[in-house]
Formats: C-alpha cells, structure tokens, sequence
C-alpha cells in the first residue's frame, strides 16, 4: 500500500511541476517577444494577463473577496500538508525476515520497537529509551534516544545497547545489519534547598 501511495504522489507531484513549469516557461517566453498562439491568454509582451475590466469584475460582489480569500487559504494549507507529508520521515510499519527456507515471515515494526525498547531500559543507568524504525521493510534502520542517569559514563551505556539490545534484534529478526542513530540525553535534576 505504501509503495502505491508513494507511486501515486510522484506521479501527482511530476503532473503539478510539469503544468507549473509550462505555463511559467510560456508566460516567460512570450513576455520575451516569442509569438503567441491564437489561443493562449495574451498576445505579447506588452499585454497583461488579467485586464483592468478583468481584475475589477467582482469588486464590488461582497462574496468575491471571502471567497478568494477562502480558496487560497485551502490551497496554502493542502500545499503545506502536502509538504509536510513528503518530507516527514516515516516510521516502519513492518520488517522482512528471512526465514532461511525460501520463505520470508513479516514481523511488525512496532513489535521490534516496543522489544528494542524495553532491552535498552534494562541497560544500567538508562532511565528511559524511545525507539523508532525507519528505512526499508529488507534494510531497516533504529533511531535510539536513551536518557540516561547522571553517573552513568555515556560510552558505556552506549556499548551494553550495542552489544545487548540491538545485537539481540538483529539477529531475532535474522537481518545482516542493524544500522543505529542513538542519541543520548542526561537527566537534569532540580536542585533542592537543604537547611
């Protein structure tokens, strides 16, 4: 499903950029002296795309300007969820696991996450530590943040989760890599007065 909504948005994206760039390269080349077909909204570089009678038609329709308004803010805002959504990355649903006969199991991506992430608290002097996958279903990747206690040495926290937590992933999920962004945080205590 997601490899045909990542087809559908290329395909939507590639349509909208190709219509964008012939009508700016059009509007570009006729402003530049090249001639204009019979059809086309101007006749030259001299002519303007909307004329004063055009531009002022519904001034004084009270709907016209909410409506612009209205319609501009929608498109502004599908442009932004649209921009958003290409550009967030997304969190692996599921993990392709050779089986060894041929075969392959799916194993879910939170399933691996909530596993990973419960190993890496068992790690001393983590406190707590949120897991994510990205990637591909064949290649996965973690993205690690560990908060960790303040006398806990960053290095070797970060050892024990190497060597423990993601070693044991990767070769439950029989993967030949399990490539590992970790970020580590300290604890930040208040301060408390003493008499």
């Amino acid at each position: 499903m997601r490899a045909v909504l990542r087809t559908v948005d290329r395909v939507l994206l590639a349509l909208v950029g190709l219509i964008l760039l012939a009508l700016g390269g059009s509007v570009l080349a006729i402003g530049l002296g090249a001639p204009a077909p019979s059809w086309w909204l101007h006749d030259g570089p001299d002519d303007v795309l909307l004329s004063t009678a055009d531009r002022t038609r519904w001034r004084d329709a009270g709907w016209w300007w909410p409506v612009v308004i209205a319609a501009l803010a929608v498109l502004l805002l599908l442009a932004l969820w649209w921009l958003v959504a290409v550009v967030r990355r997304r969190r692996l649903s599921e993990v392709l696991v050779d089986t060894g006969d041929g075969e392959g199991a799916v194993l879910r991506g939170r399933a691996l996450e909530t596993v990973l992430a419960q190993e890496a608290d068992r790690v001393d002097g983590v406190e707590r530590a949120k897991v994510r996958l990205t990637g591909r279903r064949a290649a996965p990747e973690t993205r690690v943040r560990l908060l960790l206690a303040p006398h806990v040495d960053p290095g070797t926290a970060l050892d024990d989760l190497t060597t423990r937590a993601l070693t044991h992933a990767r070769a439950s999920a029989n993967l030949e890599t399990l490539p590992a962004e970790v970020h580590l945080w300290g604890v930040k205590h208040r301060a408390e007065r003493v008499n």
